[in-house]
């Protein structure tokens, strides 16, 4: 069984190597000291959000601090083409769902969307703190599928934004798939990107789906309109399920 992940910031696990000894403190520290109750001998990675992973054997517990013996450093290579969920705003947390299940199955950035049919807006004071619910949300889901990246969380798009990033990421190489009950094509066989840190989005709308003149101005932007399969799924499900389909297509999972 693999061991239990806790997080640390990007860049501050670059000075340990195996041998050497790391100090879990802070939250971290008291939720596995804690809540969880590590004791010494016990296994535990710790990341940095950013593929470094440091596997470490729990030498000393005190007052919600874990003295880390490291066993191993490891260094996660970046995925050759980037899976980036584009996921509508959606009522009753249906989109955080989305995201995270989404960052349980391997997605590499997140896109939060308000299309058109998007009961739920993010303005104002909601801008931020919706932000950093979805980021706790991305944090969380991947310490719990203890991965060593988390995915990146991309600043809100609304239309106009989401046309210009599907215009730049197909410009680079990459492909833009639109889930429509319209398309002609199966996610399982769309084409897929082979130029390293290609980008694929996957764009998923709210309950009431992405709108007609959405649609249209997605494809002219250079977007692909694909579809899951027979059956017509949530908010909260098509973009997961796409997600796997596609981080098993790229060899992910083999």
């Amino acid at each position: 069984m693999s061991a239990p992940v806790f997080l640390d910031e990007p860049g501050s696990l670059d000075e340990y190597a195996a041998g050497s000894t790391y100090l879990l403190c802070g939250t971290e520290g008291r939720h596995a000291g804690v809540v969880q109750r590590r004791g010494p001998g016990e296994r535990i990675d710790v990341v940095d959000g950013a593929g470094v992973r440091l596997r470490c054997q729990i030498r000393a517990v005190a007052a919600g601090e874990l003295e880390l013996d490291v066993v191993e450093r490891v260094v996660e290579p970046a995925p050759e083409v980037r899976l980036v969920l584009v996921q509508a705003l959606a009522k009753g947390q249906r989109d955080e769902m989305a995201v995270e299940s989404a960052t349980e199955i391997g997605v590499d950035a997140v896109v939060p969307w308000q299309a058109d049919r998007s009961i739920v807006v993010w303005r104002g004071d909601r801008v931020a703190k919706n932000r950093a619910r979805w980021a706790a949300c991305l944090r969380a889901a991947a310490k719990q599928s203890r991965r060593a990246r988390v995915p990146d969380l991309v600043p809100a798009q609304d239309g106009p934004g989401l046309l210009r990033l599907v215009r730049e990421v197909v410009a680079e190489g990459g492909a833009a798939l639109v889930l429509d009950q319209a398309g002609s094509v199966p996610v399982a066989e769309v084409p897929l990107p082979s130029v390293r840190g290609a980008r694929v989005l996957v764009v998923v709308g709210p309950e009431g789906g992405i709108s007609e003149r959405e649609v249209s101005s997605l494809g002219e932007a250079g977007a692909r309109i694909v579809r899951l399969g027979p059956h017509v799924l949530r908010s909260s499900t098509a973009g997961p399920v796409a997600v796997a389909v596609l981080a098993q297509r790229l060899g992910r999972w083999t």
